[in-house]
């Protein structure tokens, strides 16, 4: 069984990436400051991580080792670079509007040891710097690295402010770009302007990515935008959502918007689809109908029949039914009234009844002059 490797971490700038090295016998603890080995030669570096114990074929590809802990006299050498580093970027960015070259010098930065400087710098295209690097040599006596870097990356070196009033996420613990797109701060609901959701390096702010998974999760429970729902008062649409306090604001059928909480939403979609008794007898049209008076209720309203004699059609000699007769029990007899007996033509007894004849229709129409007169 292979012996396990010792690993730290480390790192070279603030927020700068990490780089795990092999420390070997020493004893690191958090911001030790270490000379490493690296591929550009030794570097004074931080150590932002504890040793560790990982498996031989686990560890990363070309390990470096750390060679010692930082002593006085590597401060101080990493100091008199930081001089010289400035003494480079005024005398780099004089020779660059002398030869009219369309570039922006970012920083300058030496290695530990001094052998190389490296010149970083952003531009819109490639850019000759021959004759630019040739100057500089001159000058510094040294080798000259050019390298050109995006406005993302700037911003990490220079540093700054950002909109929220605090230093860039970028310079003070960011240490690598996600990416970021406008598609989150859609769901976010934050104004498409360019102005508000940009940072000072003029990409889209790396802090929209920060919240992004959580609006999509508490979105998730929300009705969209346009959807109709149905409630006890009829049909509203949902026009606006609060996405942290979920909430929605509904239009309502008569026309007054309203805000409803999304668990009381709820509760009146499942009433509206399952009305209990307790729900009608609450409702407003019917707790409005039974406040009326009798006067305006129509329907507390006699019936038309309702005081009117009942008139029932019967044979001669039958007995009148009358709602007094209609209440007594079946079994029950009563003594039948005598009909009253009035005088009869007996000339008009035998004779049968004249038939009313009906009048003749008369078309309105012209007659034409073929048709004979009847």
């Amino acid at each position: 069984m292979t012996q396990p490797l010792k690993l730290v971490s480390i790192s070279f700038h603030c927020a700068g990436k990490i780089f795990d090295f092999a420390a070997g016998d020493l004893q690191l603890a958090l911001g030790t400051k270490v000379v490493v080995e690296t591929e550009r030669g030794r570097a004074l570096g931080t150590v932002v991580s504890a040793p560790r114990d990982t498996p031989s074929d686990e560890a990363p590809p070309k390990l470096k080792s750390v060679l010692r802990l930082a002593t006085e006299a590597d401060l101080a050498m990493a100091a008199g670079n930081n001089e010289k580093e400035k003494e480079a970027v005024a005398y780099c960015r004089q020779r660059i509007r002398q030869r009219g070259l369309d570039m922006k010098l970012v920083r300058a930065e030496y290695l530990f040891d001094g052998s190389k400087v490296l010149f970083y710098f952003t531009a819109d295209g490639r850019i000759d710097f021959r004759d630019l690097v040739r100057d500089l040599a001159q000058q510094l006596r040294t080798r000259i690295e050019m390298r050109q870097i995006g406005v993302r990356d700037e911003a990490k070196l220079v540093g700054g402010l950002g909109v929220c009033g605090r230093e860039l996420c970028c310079s003070s613990y960011l240490r690598d770009f996600a990416p970021v797109s406008v598609k989150m701060a859609k769901a976010q609901g934050l104004a498409l302007n360019p102005t508000k959701i940009s940072g000072q390096c003029g990409r889209l702010l790396c802090c929209l990515a920060y919240e992004y998974e959580n609006y999509n999760e508490m979105r998730k429970k929300l009705p969209k935008l346009g959807k109709k729902v149905t409630l006890r008062t009829g049909t509203a649409e949902v026009v606006s959502l609060d996405i942290l306090q979920q909430a929605v604001t509904l239009s309502c059928p008569g026309g007054e918007r309203c805000r409803m909480q999304i668990e009381a939403l709820q509760h009146e979609i499942a009433l509206a689809a399952n009305p209990q008794p307790a729900d009608i007898l609450e409702s407003p049209a019917l707790a409005k109908k039974q406040s009326m008076s009798p006067q305006d209720n129509p329907a507390a309203k006699k019936p038309k029949n309702q005081g009117r004699r009942i008139r029932q059609r019967r044979e001669p000699g039958s007995q009148a039914v009358t709602p007094e007769t209609a209440r007594e029990k079946p079994g029950a007899t009563t003594a039948p009234e005598k009909a009253p007996t009035t005088p009869v033509d007996a000339s008009r007894q035998d004779k049968p009844a004249k038939k009313r004849r009906r009048p003749r229709r008369r078309s309105n129409r012209p007659k034409s002059p073929d048709t004979p007169a009847s």
